[in-house]
């Protein structure tokens, strides 16, 4: 279950900045950031929430991805039984 929490560092930093940034994008909806003269809150909270967004999915995709692969070894060309973790013995065994 480790496998599943460990992620790349770049991805986790891509994470952080899309979080940080859909942050400021609720700040500044809420209008408790200033913005320069020339910038509307509307447009800028919505380019904010897009790149937030964008910047979080590799990270989701990683994560989907991981998940999948431990679902459905087969369709990723392993076999359940691929692991070095593997207990002797079938538990399907009568004997076992």
């Amino acid at each position: 279950m480790k496998s599943f929490v460990r992620l790349p560092k770049p991805l986790l930093i891509l994470e952080t900045i899309g979080i940080l940034l859909l942050l400021t994008a609720f700040l500044v909806v809420q209008q408790l950031i200033p913005l320069p003269a020339g910038w509307s809150g509307r447009q800028a909270a919505t380019a904010l929430i897009f790149t937030g967004i964008v910047l979080m999915l590799p990270a989701a995709v990683a994560l989907m991805w991981r998940t999948a692969q431990a679902i459905a070894p087969e369709l990723f060309g392993r076999r359940r039984g691929d692991t070095s973790s593997k207990t002797s013995g079938d538990s399907h065994d009568a004997d076992h």
